[in-house]
């Protein structure tokens, strides 16, 4: 964030460079592990006897990945995206400090945004309890339950289909 935001506003002439692009820079580098781990896993747990069998019949290293290894991977590693997009999804104190806080719609990725993590996170110790400020923000965290859950199913039925073929 010291590096993207001053560059951000020195590179694209902007009055601040916390927006909506630099929050989903820092979101992009946050889930890299995530992503790359689980998929190192979908790629390992392609059994070695397919890629073997491969070689048996003259297949090349890069003939083998593209037509073994790859696609019997590919259900775990979509699973990896769409865990990593629920990672970046319910992250709340990167978005608070790099969107800008502001609690608009943007028109452009270089405005200022608030995403819903860090509106419940920045209000809801000043909010009184029982207001119908409290129930909006707790519906705010059900809609982020929601929308996590289906991302989760949809990792998981992607990731089953692929084991059944």
């Amino acid at each position: 964030m010291m590096l993207i935001a001053p560059w951000m506003q020195d590179s694209l002439n902007i009055a601040s460079g916390l927006n909506l692009l630099n929050a989903s820079i820092l979101l992009g580098f946050l889930i890299i592990p995530v992503v790359a781990s689980l998929s190192d896993e979908a790629l390992a747990a392609v059994p070695l006897e397919l890629r073997d069998a491969s070689y048996a019949l003259g297949a090349t290293r890069m003939e083998t990945i593209q037509k073994v290894v790859f696609p019997g991977a590919l259900p775990g590693i979509t699973a990896s995206v769409l865990l990593g997009v629920m990672r970046a999804l319910g992250e709340t104190m990167v978005v608070l400090m790099a969107a800008g806080g502001a609690a608009i719609i943007p028109t452009l990725f270089t405005e200022p945004v608030r995403p819903l993590t860090s509106t419940i996170a920045a209000e809801m110790g000043e909010t009184p309890v029982g207001s119908t400020h409290y129930y909006a923000l707790f519906f705010a965290g059900l809609i982020l339950l929601v929308m996590t859950l289906m991302i989760n199913l949809a990792s998981l039925y992607i990731e089953k289909r692929g084991t059944k073929r």
